[in-house]
């Protein structure tokens, strides 16, 4: 029980030293990560309609 309770402690310490994102930062990172995702499926979506259509004009 004391190696678990020494565990969360430690990891209490540890986070009061992480540089949290403030919430400008983390406004422009999440626009950013969904802008990415979003484009990627868009690319996709487009390589798989194309294959599609190339596999369907083999007879």
């Amino acid at each position: 029980m004391q190696r678990l309770t020494e565990f969360f402690r430690g990891v209490v310490r540890e986070m009061k030293k992480v540089s949290w994102p403030k919430r400008k930062e983390l406004t422009r990172y999440t626009i950013t990560v969904l802008t990415t995702v979003v484009i990627m499926a868009l690319f996709f979506a487009v390589v798989d309609l194309g294959i599609s259509q190339l596999i369907r004009l083999i007879p």
